[in-house]
This record gives C-alpha cells, sequence and structure tokens, in this order.
C-alpha cells in the first residue's frame, strides 16, 4: 500500500512514516523544509514538497495514493482558530480527492473534545459546536466528507501523546515549572489525563489503514486518565521543585493560557479501538516514560 502522510517530520507524523515503512508500505511524506524531507528520506519514505494549505497541491499527493493519514496541525495557539478553519479546508480538500475512490483517510482529533469529567468512548460526539470549541471543526468536516461517500476516520489522540522529542503538552507544563520555580497542579489535581507513546499511536494508524473496519472513530489510549496532580509531581521532582494546588488567579497567573487544558478532564476508553483492531499498546506509560526519557535534560 502506497500512503501519503501530512505531518510526515512532525513528532507523530514521523513515527507514523517510521511504522508504515516498517510493515511493508510505501510512504509519500509531505514535508516544508529540506530539513524535513531530508528526515522522511532517512527513514525509508519519499518527501512530497509543499505547506499543507495549499490545497492543490495537497490533492495531488493525495491522489497519488492508496490511503492519507493526515497528522499536520498549525499548534501556534495565538491563532487557534484560525488553524482549526484550515484543518477544515484541508480535509474538505483530501476528501475531494479521495472521493469516490474508498480509499481511507484518517483524520488526526483529540479526545479533549469530549471534556466532560465522564469515562467517554468512541461512540461519544464533542458536546459543542466549531462555534464555542473551534478544535471541532476536524471532526464536522471529517463527517462532512464521511457524508459524501469518502472512506473517513477519526483518530482521536489523548492530551499527552508522549515519548522522545516530545514538545506538546508536558513539555509546556516543564517549561512553565521552570519559568514559575515551582510546578502546580488546578485544585486538587483530580482531573484525569489520559496518554499514549507516540510509537503505539503510531501502530493504530497503521492498523486502521490496513483493516479499513466499518467502526469510523478510534481511541489511541493507552492510560484511560492519569490525576493532572501525579503529572505536576513526576515534573517537580525531575526538575527538584516544590509542587503545589493553585486555585482561581493563582492558577490563572501560573498556567496563563494553558488553564484551559491544564483544568482538562477527560478519562477516555479506548476498549472498542483494542477490540475491533487488536490494538495493544506496549511502550512505557507516561510517568515512566517522563523518569526514565529525556523530559528533564
Amino acid at each position: 500500500m502506497r500512503v501519503f502522510v501530512t505531518g510526515a517530520s512532525g513528532f507523530v507524523g514521523s513515527a507514523v512514516v517510521a511504522e508504515l515503512v516498517r510493515a511493508g508500505h510505501q510512504v509519500l511524506g509531505l514535508v516544508r523544509s529540506d530539513s524535513g524531507a531530508e528526515k522522511v528520506k532517512n527513514a525509508g519514505a519519499e518527501p512530497f514538497p509543499g505547506d499543507v494549505n495549499d490545497l492543490e497541491n495537497l490533492k495531488k499527493g493525495a491522489a497519488q495514493c492508496d490511503a492519507v493519514i493526515h497528522t499536520a496541525f498549525n499548534h501556534d495557539f495565538s491563532r487557534f482558530k484560525q488553524n482549526c478553519e484550515d484543518d477544515r479546508k484541508v480535509i474538505a480538500a483530501l476528501g475531494e480527492a479521495l472521493t469516490g475512490t474508498n480509499k481511507p483517510l484518517v483524520v488526526t482529533s483529540a479526545v479533549g473534545l469530549l471534556n466532560n469529567g465522564c469515562l467517554v468512548t468512541e461512540d461519544d460526539v464533542p458536546p459543542v459546536g466549531s462555534d464555542v470549541m473551534p478544535r471541532v471543526a476536524t471532526e464536522e468536516a471529517t463527517r462532512a466528507v464521511a457524508a459524501q461517500g469518502v472512506n473517513a476516520y477519526i483518530l482521536r489522540l489523548p492530551p499527552s501523546t508522549h515519548g522522545e522529542g516530545d514538545h506538546g503538552f508536558v513539555s509546556m507544563l516543564i517549561g512553565m515549572a521552570k519559568q514559575n520555580g515551582e510546578s502546580a497542579y488546578v485544585a486538587a489535581g483530580e482531573n484525569f489525563w489520559p496518554a499514549a507513546h507516540r510509537f503505539d499511536a503510531a501502530v493504530l494508524y497503521r492498523l486502521i489503514v490496513e483493516q479499513q473496519p466499518a467502526q469510523k472513530v478510534f481511541h489511541a489510549v493507552a492510560e484511560q486518565g492519569i490525576p493532572f496532580k501525579d503529572i505536576a509531581v513526576t515534573i517537580g521532582k525531575g526538575l527538584a521543585l516544590p509542587t503545589k494546588s493553585k486555585e482561581s488567579k493563582d492558577a490563572e497567573t501560573h498556567f496563563t493560557w494553558f488553564l484551559h487544558f491544564a483544568s482538562m478532564n477527560c478519562p477516555s476508553s479506548s476498549a472498542k479501538t483494542r477490540e475491533v483492531l487488536g490494538w495493544n499498546p506496549q511502550q512505557p506509560g507516561l510517568l515512566e516514560d517522563m523518569v526514565a526519557g529525556k523530559y528533564f535534560e
């Protein structure tokens, strides 16, 4: 199978490329830079130069392949709403390229969209639209192309998709702890973050394009929910800093724009994902990875 991967040199995308190549697939990887192209080439894949927002070029890449995996997303939170709307256009373009082919399109979403404090499953849908929560645009767009006959799948990643080279939420929390001289959690820190290692998530992307099951939504959740306090304590120990609870104004001062994510409470099940695809995560859990990995170097 020849697979087109967006974000092919990124943290998750590069793991997906490596997993697909390891399994004997050919990969065409969308890259924006020469260094990204070199990284993709070294992984045994073919670089496809271009920007994800060049929709005509994107359609050309998708049309050349048997499946598409979309991992690219602009994580500049200063223009978050615009990035989400841009992602809607990207998914529509990819869907247009695949219409009438039955080729699979796997789109990356987030379990954090189901942030309601209760255990959520693959059957749950975001409780609000993109007008309230901009990131929902990704799932709205995926369901829209599916309604047009595209063989589209949603793969929701957890708040922490971790591993060496992680520049995501945990790394941001470490940066805040260094800046403030202390690690922190909100209130009692009893809100839950699910997690998965990026290598385990990469296996899941591969299983979806290989099996193309009837179920259309999957959760890349290896750990159902880790108390946020445990993450904060692990950061404090790793940096030899105190760990403290923060309420209201103090929490806003410490976390600033990240407070929403630090308060996120989205325990998530992956039972159906494991049952349908035979997915069995093998990598270390988040706290173990933080201690044994390179998070505090």
